[in-house]
């Protein structure tokens, strides 16, 4: 740590965060990166290692271990994200852990890297260490209630866009519907004013949407249970 209270990097309009002493420019995130990467010596601070033995179990789709895993997995992913402290020291020891990871770098555009004399991602007027809106530094997502699974793009290759249409695919051909491309001048998009003559009262249409979605729900639950079926017909 090279800076802290109220010894803290000013900030220039044209060169960043500067030393308040030697009024030297702090290296820019890329920069510190490229340092380190240079540094042979350079290593992580915390080393965590874990056990040599390896089980890994793939699941495939539609087979009788899909919804069993799911279940389990669902189970101790959520597993008492719920649950409210209980008692004076979980109080306590969660203010502890508030405080101590308000100060910490949560990512690369965090204000807590000035403390060490680095511009974050991103740099801008007013960054401040400990000031980071981040939600890793909210008490509400510290400890069990922080993100315990990365999002898809993290370890599947693909962008949540990408699996959002992969499930469109699959649920259409599930139907028997053709997966044709929208033409994107069918529609045309307005904002409609309050009171419109032509547009139902929301409760109406949420309860529309519901009655879709569970015809929709029960259709595609039937075409499984054929499906799988006919999967069990094979296989005797």
């Amino acid at each position: 740590m090279v800076f802290d209270g109220e010894y803290l990097p000013v900030w220039d309009e044209e060169a960043g965060y500067l030393d308040p002493a030697t009024g030297e420019v702090l290296p820019t995130w890329d920069q510190a990166l490229d340092q380190l990467d240079a540094d042979e010596d350079a290593g992580p601070l915390h080393v965590i290692r874990f056990g040599d033995q390896v089980d890994v179990k793939g699941v495939l789709s539609g087979t009788s271990d899909a919804d069993q895993c799911i279940r389990y997995l669902s189970k101790y992913l959520t597993k008492s994200l719920g649950q409210a402290l209980d008692g004076q020291a979980q109080r306590e020891h969660a203010a502890r852990f508030v405080d101590a990871l308000r100060y910490e770098p949560c990512s690369p555009a965090c204000a807590n890297w000035l403390r060490y004399g680095i511009q974050p991602k991103g740099a801008k007027a007013g960054m401040a260490p400990g000031r980071c809106r981040s939600k890793a530094h909210k008490p509400d997502h510290l400890g069990y209630a922080g993100r315990r699974v990365l999002v898809s793009r993290k370890w599947s290759n693909k962008t949540l866009a990408e699996h959002k249409q992969d499930r469109r695919t699959w649920v259409l051909q599930a139907l028997g519907q053709p997966d044709e491309p929208t033409d994107p001048h069918r529609y045309v998009w307005r904002p409609v004013p309050t009171g419109d003559a032509n547009v139902p009262p929301l409760s109406v249409r949420l309860l529309r949407s519901i009655r879709g979605r569970q015809r929709w729900r029960a259709h595609l639950q039937q075409l499984e249970q054929q499906s799988l079926s006919a999967t069990e017909g094979r296989a005797a």
